[in-house]
């Protein structure tokens, strides 16, 4: 069965999809996107997402074209009809509209358009992680509303691939001499057992995975405190984790071309992984995952 996606309305093959190319997203960068991870047929966190999607949205002032029922109806058409049983990511992206011309101002009267895709994901496990991520640190040269989860990711990706090109699989970002996060993914470091994580600001983006592993400290009593990193703090931490949605928690075992700790995924975040893997057999065992 071939895979479809929902494009403003219509469930179509992908081949199919057709955005004018006067959309502010394609000209301007002018939208936002959400990220959910399916396990087994179930979201993660769908709702939270959703939450998520509607601060992005308020934030640039575009209505949400949709409500809670017509987005989650939305998301089991395409899960059922592409990947009913698999893990699988929902991607959603809105943008602000269609101009008729190329122009920075916008009509008020605009129609967002709204792309949903279901693919499959295969998603970091115990194993695959247990060799851990390269990172290295570099200036955080985004704008200052990094909390906003838009489409426009341009300093993300070059940032990204800055850290590739030196062997790394991500950056650290640090301002102001304080750690921020990754470029794809939040941060987590452990110094003596205590797990610390920057607070949220404006000059990150507060992760759904990254709460899920804040809960699951307090539930676990793992002492958990969010609190800014300084640059020498990162890099006298013992472990240092990355989160997100697709990358689960990876840790990190260099930096800098360091080693972290004793240069392998530490105690602290075999215990957390082995809570976040039985977090989502919950999940998948709920009647409509959580």
């Amino acid at each position: 069965m071939s895979e479809i996606l929902y494009l403003n309305g219509d469930y179509i093959a992908p081949t199919e999809a057709r955005i004018s190319v006067f959309d502010r997203g394609f000209m301007f960068g002018d939208g936002v996107y959400e990220v959910i991870p399916v396990y087994s047929g179930k979201l993660l966190r769908g709702k939270a997402h959703l939450a998520r999607l509607q601060n992005s949205l308020d934030a640039i002032d575009i209505p949400n074209p949709l409500s809670l029922t017509a987005w989650l109806e939305i998301f089991s058409t395409l899960i059922t009809h592409n990947h009913a049983d698999a893990d699988s990511v929902i991607y959603l992206q809105i943008t602000r509209g269609t101009m008729s011309k190329r122009d920075h101002a916008w009509s008020s009267d605009m129609q967002p358009n709204v792309l949903v895709t279901c693919s499959e994901q295969f998603y970091a496990s115990q194993d695959s992680a247990t060799a851990g991520a390269k990172a290295v640190t570099l200036a955080d040269t985004r704008w200052s509303d990094c909390h906003i989860k838009t489409i426009n990711l341009l300093p993300n990706t070059m940032l990204l691939q800055k850290a590739m090109d030196q062997g790394a699989d991500e950056a650290i970002l640090i301002r102001k001499n304080q750690a921020i996060e990754g470029s794809q993914s939040n941060l987590f470091i452990v110094k003596d057992d205590i797990v610390l994580t920057p607070p949220k600001s404006r000059h990150m983006l507060g992760g759904i995975t990254r709460e899920i592993i804040i809960e699951l400290c307090k539930q676990n009593k793992i002492i958990c405190r969010e609190k800014e990193i300084n640059e020498d703090e990162l890099h006298r931490a013992d472990e240092i984790w990355l989160s997100s949605s697709t990358r689960e928690i990876l840790p990190v075992v260099t930096l800098n071309q360091h080693a972290v700790g004793k240069g392998r995924p530490g105690v602290v975040w075999q215990q957390i992984i082995q809570l976040y893997q039985d977090y989502k057999l919950r999940v998948m065992r709920a009647p409509d995952g959580r």
